[in-house]
């Protein structure tokens, strides 16, 4: 039998979730689900100047809307604010805390003003998560995390399943997103 692989396996849960389920669900996802607010108020990203939210972070042209701390309960989030979460707050700091990419945070981030930029800003963090994990190899794994993250002395596995969760999660909520999109609007697919 061969020698059990947890870096594999910890890529393969990842790897096997976004081949089979989430990849396909984003496909032809449109600047209009992108925006699409289904409630009053909701935290979007807008174009910069246009929030009222108390932050509005970002470096581009546009800017995702946040508070600190955070209201009780949080605002709804639309599509196009799960993405930039996902893509700034799971993937990017993690990148530049842990495998080499180049520093960011909310505020310095150039938040996409359309899906297609969205996505391929999240198909690149996802592929620099992917190559980073792949190189700590099972020693890596094992390692702890250190300063960069909240809890210090858990292991780099455990921020590896961790970010999985936060993946699996809020992706699938843009999934929902865009079924409740679908079905609200009349649209098709």
């Amino acid at each position: 039998m061969d020698e059990f692989d947890l870096n594999r396996s910890l890529r393969e849960q990842w790897e096997w979730h976004w081949n089979h389920q989430i990849r396909a669900r984003l496909d032809g996802l449109t600047d209009d689900e992108y925006f699409w607010s289904p409630v009053p108020g909701a935290w979007n990203v807008r174009r910069r100047g246009t929030s009222t939210a108390p932050v509005q972070a970002g470096a581009g042209d546009f800017t995702i809307d946040y508070a600190f701390p955070t209201p009780e309960p949080a605002p709804f989030t639309t599509i196009a604010w799960r993405l930039g979460h996902v893509i700034v707050g799971v993937l990017a700091l993690r990148n530049a805390a842990h495998f080499g990419a180049p520093a960011t945070s909310y505020d310095d981030w150039e938040y996409a003003g359309d899906a297609a930029t969205a996505l391929g800003q999240l198909e690149t963090q996802l592929g620099l998560w992917l190559a980073g994990v792949r190189e700590l190899g099972d020693a890596g794994l094992r390692v702890p995390v250190g300063d960069k993250e909240p809890y210090p002395e858990l292991t780099m596995a455990d921020l590896v399943l961790h970010i999985h969760r936060e993946l699996i999660h809020h992706l699938s909520e843009v999934s929902l997103l865009r079924d409740l999109h679908l079905h609200t609007n009349g649209a098709t697919r």
